[in-house]
Order: C-alpha cells, then structure tokens, then sequence
C-alpha cells in the first residue's frame, strides 16, 4: 500500500468582488473590502487550513498586494498564496514587494516560506497579446523572480526584458523563491508551466480528465529536466446529508437568471481562455445530468462565473472520498472555496478537515 505524503488544503479569499449568498445577486455586506477579505482569511486560519488564496483582477475588487501586506503581521501560522498579473507588473519590482512581505510573514515550521506566489498570466489592461507571446512574456517574468529573490545576479536578455540587475538587497527569509503557482490549458501555457512554475494549477474536470492532464504536465516537464506538484481549484458544499447538500446548491442558483449570468462570464478578461472554454464544456457535457459531471463534481457554479467552475457537493463522507480520488490521480495541493466564504469555509472545516491529512505544501 502506497502512503501519500500530506496534502495542502487552501481556502479563498474573495478579493474580486465574488461572494454571495445568491449567485447573480450582489449584497453589499459581501463586497469586497478590507475588513470583509480580512475576515474570511482569518476565518480560514482559525478553521486550520494551511494557506488561502488571494486572487486579483484589474477592474473588480481590492489590490491583491496591498491587502497581502496588510494581512501579514495578523496571521500567526498560516501561508498566503498571493496572485500577480505579470501584464501589469515589472519583475524586478514585484521581486522586492514578494521579498518584503515574505520578511513580513517569517518563515513558518521547518523553514518553509509563509508566503506562495499564483502567477497570472495577464494583459496589460488596455492591450490584448495574442496567447503565445503573453505565456512566452510570463515564462520570463517566473525566470526574472526566480533569479532575483534566489539572490542571483541577473542577466536576462529575452524578447519582452533585457535586464542586468543584482538581486534586491531585501531578500526572502529562506533567501530563496517562494513557491510559484500557475496553470493554464493552451500549449502554450503548459510549457511555459513545464519550464518555470513549481505547482501546476488546473480547475475543475472529470476524473478522466484530470489524470490526462497530470500524465501530460510531468511528461512535458520531465522534458525540461523538472518534476511538477499539482494543484485542484475547485468550489465546494459540504452538508451533513447529499440531498441537504443539492438542496443548497439549487438555493445557491435559485435566483440567477441566463442573462445575468452570461453577462457575469463575459466581464471576465480571461472570458476567451482555453480554460474558461473548457469550464463550458464540463459544463454542457453535465447538462443531460442534472449539471452533475460525474458523481459529487456539479457545474452549476460556472452558470454565474468565469474560470473556475464547479463544486464538489455531498455529505462529508462524499467531499472526502472525491479529494483523495483527486490525491490518487497525483494532486498535491486544493484551493477551496463556497458560497457565502466564511459561511462555508467553517462547515468544511468542521465537516471534512480534521479527517483528512494535510499539511502546508513542501516544495
């Protein structure tokens, strides 16, 4: 018998204005602001997740590095896996706002960094790149920080920077990068992962798919001389019964009419991804079964949301056997999220995590 090592089990903080009781259905007490994202990490700390995503967008929501900086002197263990959009970022700046706020967060058990780095691969807003040069342009950024926050002089002559800088005198704890996460389907986004990303990130898919798309991301990486960690984001409702557990989610879209939500998912600027198409499809190919993709995977979430698109639903018997099929297949790492947040968040801590073994992700 095989025994798997720990896996990472994150929370999400709804930075982005995306949180709700009913989705479709904005409430001004869920909006994104300082005190109520402060309030959902600080709910997951206290639930005894190990990190909490802190995602960023350009036209909605609060700034992601701001409030990662405002967050670390008030966590006492937890990591924060930060999100940056390479499209709006100079490297060698962000290398020092990264370092700052990791000398910020201290380091945590064992010398592992406190602080993790979710690399988008955005437009600049105001221009659109066609995807190959966008991920050619993001696989010389996670070059750029890996070099600087190493400690590592840097020359770096590359299509989109020509850069001959020493490292920021202000470095990380460990004096190493921290842990950068990133996904993406395209081609082109595999192989800028397979080159320079430590956790590749998928969102939600059958268990078919998410085996092919592990098998695919170690072959390519293992090109490179690389191994991979995987990560799985994924929504989440966890009652104490499956049928209480379909119950809240048809409440979740009880209110949601189709032009609301098709205006909610072309406001994304990833709306046009090979992810985001992807999320459609799951999402057409379960309409025959009740939104269910396969047993406990329900897309209705995609109906009011871009990217990430489904949720694990059932008892907490259910949500614990479908995490460690996910394990099974190779994930390391899951980014959980529900509506409302911190509603949610408490439940799958008092429902599936204390039975399931997790520790912050070594990488």
């Amino acid at each position: 018998m095989t025994t798997r090592p720990p896996c990472e089990i994150s929370w999400f903080s709804a930075l982005c204005d995306d949180d709700y009781e009913f989705l479709g259905q904005p409430d001004a007490r869920l909006q994104s602001s300082w005190a109520h994202c402060r309030d959902i990490v600080l709910q997951a700390e206290t639930g005894g997740f190990d990190n909490v995503l802190l995602p960023s967008g350009y036209a909605l929501g609060i700034d992601t590095t701001a409030f990662a900086a405002g967050m670390a002197p008030l966590l006492r263990q937890m990591r924060m896996l930060m999100a940056v959009r390479i499209g709006e970022s100079w490297p060698p700046q962000l290398a020092r706002q990264i370092a700052t706020i990791d000398q910020m967060m201290g380091a945590g058990p064992g010398g592992l960094a406190r602080l993790a780095i979710n690399i988008i691969s955005s437009d600049l807003p105001g221009e659109t790149l066609a995807s190959g040069p966008r991920y050619a342009r993001t696989l010389e950024a996670m070059i750029i920080l890996r070099t600087l926050l190493d400690g590592q002089p840097l020359d770096h002559q590359g299509e989109f920077w020509q850069l001959r800088l020493d490292p920021p005198r202000v470095g990380t704890v460990s004096g190493r990068c921290p842990p950068l996460y990133f996904g993406g389907l395209s081609d082109a986004a595999r192989d800028a992962a397979a080159q320079g990303c430590d956790v590749y990130l998928m969102w939600p898919d059958t268990m078919e798919g998410v085996r092919g798309i592990v098998a695919d991301m170690r072959a390519r990486a293992a090109a490179h001389g690389r191994t991979l960690k995987f990560g799985y984001r994924v929504h989440v409702i966890v009652r104490d019964t499956e049928e209480e557990a379909r119950a809240a989610a048809d409440r979740l879209l009880s209110k949601l009419d189709d032009a609301t939500g098709a205006a909610i998912r072309s406001r994304s600027l990833d709306s046009q991804s090979a992810g985001v198409r992807r999320q459609a499809e799951l999402r057409e190919e379960a309409a025959r079964q009740d939104g269910y993709a396969e047993a406990n995977l329900w897309t209705g979430i995609g109906r009011a949301r871009s990217g990430c698109g489904a949720a694990i639903v059932g008892n907490p018997d259910q949500v614990l056997a479908k995490l460690n099929a996910y394990r099974a297949e190779g994930i390391d790492a899951f980014i959980l999220s529900g509506y409302p947040h911190a509603a949610e968040a408490d439940l799958f801590a008092r429902h599936v995590l204390p039975r399931i073994d997790h520790a912050p992700l070594a990488v």
